[in-house]
């Protein structure tokens, strides 16, 4: 017999009205606040030549991001380099798509777990769950990605009334720009799942639509850059398996994907990284296995074995709120 379920049906929400929120959008730096951002790293620097002469030389320039780049203040500097064309494609999870749309629809986000998941008001929301939804089932039924119906449900026109700061919305500037924007979902890792209107197939059908996007631009990233930035698990796992889908590909072709440029941005101390690193992701040496960079993702799978054989990488430590545009602030000035 199969097992029995809890009913989503019968799951109750509240109006987002309702909600405390800790991010609004007056959080959302604007453009021109960068006075006070002199983050000094060599290895930015390296790295922001290396994202120029990508752009310059029409090659990818794929951003794979977490949620706190948008919670950090973020979303003006990253929709500014998709206007640019330095981005080409944005990669994220399901906990993006879900801030982009409550601040664009709500101006508000963020609710403080503590306070909510006492009694079961943690992620049941009215508006966030039936939107996202349904934008979703829509793309299901029309072929479409899931961060690409999401763009469109919040840049809609028929919408427009309801998503008053859709202008700092990632999802929808990317559907503006022919910029691909693909979500790579896993079920239930965010409160849409929770809600009534959750429809599995259709969030695992176009999720799944959009690994074969993200995997056809990781197909053309040779001379490219491939940021990872607050990622510690979808970013470097979803990466791997699509370059690895990409270098198969292009080996029947004929062609290779070597030489390109990874980074990742977050704040785990990885010390003096690059000394030895080659031995600290050898599984091999049960020494490693006591070493808690071997289980920090985005170390063992985007800085070392997959640019090993004519890739270069590069770590950015520090707080998004300080990185990113301070990545902003140099990329803009050589271009």
């Amino acid at each position: 017999m199969p097992y029995n379920k809890i009913d989503n049906k019968k799951i109750r929400t509240l109006p987002l009205s309702f909600r405390q929120n800790k991010m609004t959008v007056g959080d959302i730096k604007q453009l021109y606040e960068l006075d006070d951002i002199d983050f000094q790293n060599e290895e930015l620097d390296i790295l922001v030549q290396r994202i120029i002469a990508a752009h310059n030389n029409q090659k990818q320039v794929i951003l794979m991001m977490g949620a706190h780049p948008l919670r950090r203040g973020n979303s003006r500097f990253i929709i500014d380099l998709m206007e640019r064309g330095i981005v080409t494609h944005i990669a994220t999870n399901g906990a993006t798509a879900i801030h982009d749309f409550e601040l664009a629809f709500l101006g508000g986000t963020l609710e403080d777990v503590d306070f909510y998941v006492r009694d079961g008001k943690f992620g049941n929301w009215k508006e966030t769950g039936e939107y996202i939804n349904r934008a979703i089932k829509w793309g299901y039924n029309k072929g479409r990605g899931f961060g690409e119906s999401i763009g469109i449900m919040i840049s809609s026109e028929e919408l427009s009334y309801l998503m008053p700061h859709k202008d700092i919305s990632i999802f929808a500037a990317a559907v503006r720009l022919g910029i691909p924007i693909t979500v790579h979902k896993g079920i239930g890792y965010d409160i849409t799942d929770q809600h009534p209107s959750a429809d599995f197939s259709a969030i695992g059908k176009t999720s799944g639509d959009d690994f074969l996007v993200f995997a056809n631009s990781i197909r053309k990233l040779e001379g490219g850059v491939f940021l990872n930035i607050g990622s510690q698990v979808m970013g470097p796992e979803v990466y791997l398996k699509a370059l690895s889908m990409a270098r198969n590909l292009a080996r029947q072709d004929g062609e290779e994907i070597k030489h390109f440029t990874t980074a990742v941005f977050d704040i785990v101390d990885l010390g003096d990284w690059r000394a030895g690193n080659g031995d600290v992701v050898d599984c091999h040496n049960p020494a490693n296995l006591q070493d808690s960079r071997y289980y920090f993702r985005p170390f063992k799978s985007i800085l070392v074995r997959t640019v090993k054989d004519g890739g270069e990488s590069f770590y950015i430590q520090g707080d998004f709120s300080v990185t990113i545009p301070a990545l902003y602030k140099k990329v803009i000035s050589l271009i």
